[in-house]
């Protein structure tokens, strides 16, 4: 398995980009600021994105979605299939409207979206996946395991250390999980838990991402491939 991060960050982290990872070169996992040039960076082809799964819509992780649309309107037109909560199709029409403002209509019109709606078990774009609730905020966050090649693939985005994230990643090969900080950290996963939360599960290989600032044991870092 492929993960590609093209940002590692916490939503205002001065030292790292905005949360996003592509999978085996056209899963992405959220979409937060810039997208275009990272993939470009590491050589990913933007049209060979054929399925999002947005696990909330906080701007750090879905501004990126604003000019990936364009280019995939006008430069590289393919078929998205699109997984999130259930009022994702309308979370992207105010981002588009909001970005693009009167032309809008007319990018939206050249864009082949199917919209999915996070259930807890499915199937889009061909790929398996099992989804959960978690604590986050005010509206709270998606969690999702992706079945790829007889393996299990965990994307957490934004969470609280709840029981609930604990049988996220229960039986997990790979689980790409939050560690903001050190210390108390309202409504993200401090260090301290991050790192708990991997010793509860010693057979599941943790990359941590949502980093605030400095270096933490098992974080990914930006534009880097790494093979699981």
């Amino acid at each position: 398995m492929k993960l590609a991060f093209l940002g590692t960050g916490a939503a205002f982290s001065s030292e790292r980009y905005n949360c996003a990872v592509v999978v085996n070169d056209h899963i992405l996992l959220d979409a937060g600021a810039p997208l275009l040039p990272h993939m470009h960076r590491l050589g990913i082809d933007p049209a060979a994105i054929d399925l999002l799964f947005v696990s909330h819509f906080h701007g750090d992780h879905v501004l990126g979605l604003a000019s990936f649309l364009l280019h995939r309107a006008f430069v590289a037109p393919a078929p998205l299939v699109v997984v999130g909560p259930q009022d994702t199709p309308q979370r992207l029409e105010e981002l588009g409207q909001l970005a693009w403002r009167a032309d809008w209509p007319e990018i939206r019109s050249r864009l082949s979206i199917e919209h999915q709606p996070a259930s807890a078990e499915g199937k889009a774009a061909g790929v398996d996946f099992e989804s959960r609730r978690l604590v986050h905020g005010t509206e709270g966050g998606t969690g999702y395991r992706i079945h790829i090649d007889g393996r299990t693939l965990v994307y957490a985005g934004d969470t609280e250390p709840t029981p609930e994230l604990d049988e996220l990643v229960r039986g997990a090969d790979v689980a790409i999980t939050e560690a903001t900080g050190p210390g108390s950290v309202p409504s993200h996963t401090p260090w301290e838990e991050a790192l708990a939360l991997r010793d509860r599960h010693p057979g599941t290989r943790f990359i941590f991402t949502h980093v605030f600032a400095g270096e933490l044991e098992g974080a990914a870092s930006d534009l880097t491939v790494v093979e699981v």
